[in-house]
């Protein structure tokens, strides 16, 4: 895959750290490259529902992110990327101390992009994320 702008992985860092949210959970972006994006969130007390496992809103809010730094890594200069639609599939309980997500862009597009990410804990896979993401002009977000 060819990034569109040669600044890409500036651009992709930006927007982790124009992310209020993201900056607030921890989100670490540990790699990328053109299609991909790879990142990391420290397991802290508060991102544990009732039973003690991750909750599944951190796990999702981690894909969905990742994902689009992977979409993100393949836009021009003048758009943006949203994420338009996603299915997750949780496979085991969210435990451990650190979660790591690696999304993949796999049909890079114009107008839409599919991107995989796959969330997992130090020994096991435990969330597999399919999002449809929307390429939109920067101008038309306000940008």
């Amino acid at each position: 895959m060819k990034p569109r702008r040669p600044d890409y992985a500036d651009y992709v860092r930006s927007v982790f750290d124009r992310a209020p949210f993201i900056r607030d959970l921890g989100v670490e972006l540990v790699d990328l490259g053109p299609g991909f994006c790879e990142t990391a969130l420290t397991v802290a007390p508060r991102f544990l529902q009732q039973d003690g496992f991750v909750h599944a809103g951190v796990t999702t809010t981690l894909a969905d992110h990742t994902a689009g730094g992977a979409a993100g890594t393949l836009v021009g200069t003048s758009e943006v990327v949203l994420s338009s639609e996603y299915n997750i599939h949780f496979l085991r309980k969210g435990r451990g101390e650190r979660l790591t997500c690696r999304a993949t862009v796999l049909k890079p597009g114009a107008m839409i992009m599919v991107v995989e990410a796959e969330v997992r804990s130090e020994d096991s896979l435990i969330a597999k994320m399919m999002a449809t993401i929307a390429v939109v002009s920067a101008d038309r977000i306000g940008r």
